[in-house]
């Protein structure tokens, strides 16, 4: 075992050596690693020593109104006792109560080990971190998959106690439990055992479920049934235990398909500390003005002398020893014995990176500069080890042993399973597991049977006294675990067989055939799903796909879970679940989209919800192919929309559930389709728990789509008299297709956002837009009734003159307009989105257009049928829901698509008293820290 210091070393506590200069006997004065000399609330007595569960309470005088944590109160003058390790406020009447664990040993309390995925730095008001349970003043971190929020430099310290969304093979339940996070709640929320207000907007109070939204009082909490049912959500949550993802090798972001927006020097892993972040800057600035006050550098091991990243804690120049150790251990939230520890100090030439050249030239005052020292573990004879049981179903969280300098992971294991009821067993089948539990990522090891235990905890601490609080043992059975990972490849070729896929990829990445096999092939779409038997080789084709291009376009990889597998033991789902698949466009409604985006992922599994700019609809449907019963929820415009339908009939013949109903969140500028089926004619940032409420409880009903053949003419190149051929294309319709002015302006919006797509963000913009290339064409004419021809059911029509022709699916058009009107006339049925038919009508302008959009006229009423043929004399500007283009001469074949689409359609809804919503998750959305 190594020595506990170099020869030589100065460290401290040493008897020999005096506290900082001070005389015997000095008292102790200002020992905060967090709080600003001067400030905050006054010492007045002894720690009253560890409270339930592990806070060390000190009684202290405040000297402004503080709030307790446990009744959100007012604390006045005596009557708080404050956690000198964790910042935990009480009354005193309330100390008996407190159920919230402090931080330090907070980790230990985790049921299954699940790291988190922290998005971009962002200004979240109103909000406290759950490590030092102070306020996000500065831009702070939060997880994109549960409520967690934290300060930059708290994140090495947040447990790693996520949701679990799915089995990974390690530690598999079949029943879940609820998943408490403390504070954060909206300050009118009710508890849901005494029905008292359990949020505050003030302080980190009360606990909800991650899972079923349920609220209340930490200590109301334990009166509650542990099993989790998923609450009012529990018919649209995709079950965790449907789910199986192995991600070794996988960052959580991966698994969530989650970009990487950011990257944080965070040390291995993710965890570690940012130095400049460390010194507080932006929110609590520890100075030393005082001349009885001094500043140190602490460092609690190698990793972080290595990259020089520490804690700043101010204290006393008459400080003793001891209480600076237990300063230097609370700065890391350490609550460990400090008899067991030491500072060893460090040159102040290396810390600030200076030379000894430089050094000795004195470049600068160096009595200002901190000093530095590093925390260091003690040699022991013998721990306490905590052995927790893997996979084997007892009823026991952990047993404790004792080790010494001869316990091996053997005969660790030896021992411990006969305490676990397994006397009889082999005992060559289990293995003793470490597993790093850190904020950003788990880690397992398994441990060699001789593994020396001692000195592992010993290498431990030396790497970071604090890692051994985030480090438990478990003991396993050890089974061999088929590698399997399941790789979306998109942005490939369209129109290849398998082994031409095959071929290709292993021309553009080296593929392994002995590992690598191709198991789905979406030929249109121009995708394959691949089979990776090794996680070595899985990672490796990930990481390359996101840099690889294959004829000029780039490739997209997605990781994706298995969802009701043959395989899988769980191929099941509850009798009243109907998963709902998420669809959201981030780049519609400005920032809207990316607002819902991580809404829906704490509201619902993550793993139902896609980003259509990472590799559109189609991994959603494939993810949900064997779910036998599913609905659909599209965020977007309706461009979006057309392309999710379209998506899901090229896919339908794969899906066990090949009729999915529909359901819109507008978030585009017209949302014709959304206002049709009562969503609105635009998302305004309603809850989005009230939506997906509204989801569930909206009407299926059927619509009818429409193929479009768009086949044109041979046409002759003026230049060189070759003949070009554009070859025949099929788009689909569910709202409109509009052929000449109004196709024109549309064409002119979609070429200026093109443009400067970064000032088309917002739905008055768009319209502003809209209007002013309306103004532009006022006078435009081109007699667009000689240009076309067009026969309704084999028959030819004379058209009016007009110009724009328009065949209506449904009836809104240009943001809610009515084009067919609603006057009877005994020449046409009445239009429906189900009958089968389309309704033609005529517009003589923009003028006309603009009149029908006021609600002053209406169209001209030309045809209605289930069958067109329409002849272009001349190239024509066409748009098929919102998307336009220029269409070459030739003709244009519109029939309906079997079978007809099932949509949801928003329940009428009875006016509702105002009041206090019973679960609110929206996080106000994130501010980006701007550049300097």
């Amino acid at each position: 075992m190594a020595a506990a210091a170099e020869p030589g070393a100065r460290t401290w506590p040493d008897s020999s050596s005096p506290r900082l200069g001070s005389p015997a006997g000095s008292p102790v004065l200002g020992i905060s690693g967090r709080a600003r000399p001067g400030s905050g609330p006054e010492r007045t007595g002894r720690a009253i020593g560890p409270a339930a569960p592990g806070h060390i309470f000190r009684k202290v005088t405040l000297t402004k109104p503080t709030f307790c944590h446990l009744c959100s109160d007012f604390i006045w003058g005596l009557a708080g006792f404050l956690c000198e390790v964790c910042n935990f406020m009480s009354h005193e009447k309330c100390l008996k109560q407190v159920k919230t664990p402090c931080t330090s040993i907070a980790p230990s309390l985790v049921r299954v080990p699940v790291a988190h995925c922290f998005g971009s730095l962002g200004l979240y008001k109103r909000k406290f971190c759950v490590v030092c349970r102070k306020s996000l003043e500065v831009p702070a971190l939060r997880c994109e998959v549960c409520e967690l929020h934290v300060h930059l430099d708290c994140v090495p310290f947040a447990c790693s106690d996520c949701r679990q969304c799915h089995h990974d093979g390690q530690q598999d339940y079949d029943t879940y439990h609820h998943h408490w996070r403390e504070g954060n709640l909206p300050s009118g929320a009710r508890c849901e055992v005494c029905r008292k207000t359990c949020g505050s907007s003030d302080v980190l109070a009360g606990v909800r479920c991650e899972w079923c939204g349920i609220q209340a009082h930490s200590v109301c909490s334990t009166a509650l049934t542990l099993e989790c049912t998923f609450g009012r959500l529990r018919s649209l949550v995709l079950p965790p235990s449907c789910v199986r993802l192995l991600s070794r090798n996988f960052s959580k972001m991966h698994c969530f398909r989650i970009p990487e927006t950011i990257a944080l020097e965070l040390g291995d892993g993710g965890d570690g500390l940012d130095a400049s972040a460390a010194t507080g800057i932006g929110r609590e600035m520890l100075t030393a003005t005082e001349s009885t006050k001094q500043i140190l550098k602490i460092f609690d091991g190698n990793d972080s002398m290595r990259k020089n990243q520490f804690r700043l804690v101010t204290v006393s120049r008459l400080a003793r020893n001891e209480e600076v150790m237990e300063a230097a251990l609370r700065a890391y939230y350490i609550n460990e014995d400090p008899r067991d520890f030491q500072l060893q100090a460090l040159p102040l030439t290396i810390m600030s990176g200076a030379t000894e050249e430089e050094a000795s030239k004195g470049s600068g005052p160096q009595e200002s500069m901190p000093e530095a020292w590093v925390i260091r573990s003690l040699p022991r004879a013998q721990e306490i080890l905590k052995i927790y049981p893997g996979w084997l179903k007892v009823g026991v969280a952990y047993v404790s042993i004792r080790v010494d300098s001869q316990s091996t992971a053997r005969s660790v294991v030896q021992e411990i399973l006969p305490l676990l009821g397994r006397q009889v067993e082999d005992q060559e089948r289990f293995q003793l597991i470490e597993v790093l539990m850190s904020s950003r990522q788990v880690q397992r090891t398994v441990l060699m049977d001789e593994e020396l235990l001692l000195d592992r905890l010993w290498d431990i601490r030396q790497t970071s006294v604090r890692q051994v609080s985030q480090t438990r043992f478990y003991v396993a059975e050890s089974r061999a675990m088929a590698p399997h990972v399941s790789l979306f490849v998109g942005g490939l070729p369209p129109g290849l067989s398998p082994q031409d896929y095959s071929n290709l990829l292993h021309e553009a990445m080296a593929t392994k055939a002995a590992v690598v096999s191709v198991s789905h092939v979406y030929s249109l779409q121009g995708a394959v799903i691949l089979d990776v038997t090794c996680f070595a080789e899985a990672e490796r084709l990930y990481m390359l796909a996101r840099d690889t291009a294959v004829h000029g376009r780039p490739l997209t990889a997605l990781v994706l879970p298995d969802v009701l597998s043959p395989t899988s033991q769980h191929t099941k789902l509850p009798p009243d679940c109907c998963p709902l698949l998420v669809f959201v466009n981030p780049k519609s409604g400005g920032l809207k989209g990316r607002e819902l985006l991580c809404s829906f992922r704490k509201l619902l599994n993550p793993h139902q919800v896609f980003e259509l700019t990472n590799g559109g609809p189609l991994p959603g449907f494939h993810l949900f192919s064997q779910v036998p019963c599913f609905r659909v929820l599209v965020c977007g415009g309706d461009g979006t929309v057309g392309w999710v339908l379209a998506a899901l009939e090229e896919t339908r013949r794969h899906l066990a559930c090949p009729e999915p109903s529909v359901a819109i969140l507008p978030l585009g500028t017209g949302n014709d389709l959304g206002r049709v089926l009562r969503w609105g004619a635009g998302y305004s940032g309603e809850d989005p728990f009230s939506v997906l409420v509204s989801v569930d409880e909206a009407d299926a009903v059927l619509m009818d789509r429409w193929t479009i053949l768009l086949d044109a003419h041979e046409t002759d190149s003026a230049e060189n008299g070759v003949v070009d051929t554009e070859p025949p294309k099929i788009v689909q319709m569910s709202n409109y297709c509009g052929i000449g002015i109004d196709a024109e302006l549309s064409l002119d919006f979609h070429q200026a956002r093109e443009e400067e797509p970064g000032k088309f963000t917002s739905r008055f913009h768009n319209k502003g837009v809209y209007v002013r290339v309306g103004l532009q064409k006022i006078s435009h004419s081109r007699s667009l009734h000689k240009e076309i021809r067009l026969q309704v059911e084999q028959q030819e029509v004379e058209l009016p003159n007009i110009e724009g022709l328009i065949f209506i699916n449904i009836p809104s058009w240009g943001s809610g307009a009515d084009l067919w009107g609603s006057d009877s006339d005994s020449r046409f049925e009445k239009p429906r989105i189900d009958d089968g038919l389309l309704e033609v009508v005529g517009v003589t302008g923009v003028v006309h257009m603009g009149q029908v959009q006021g609600g002053l006229r209406s169209g001209i009423r030309i045809a209605q049928g289930s069958y067109f043929r329409v002849t272009l004399l001349k190239a024509t500007p066409v748009q098929v829901d919102g998307e336009p283009w220029i269409q070459a001469p030739g003709h244009m074949i519109i029939s309906a698509t079997a079978p007809k689409v099932h949509m949801l359609r928003k329940a009428k809804q009875k006016p509702r008293k105002t009041g206090n919503i019973r679960d609110t998750r929206v996080d106000t959305l994130p501010v980006p820290e701007s550049n300097p």
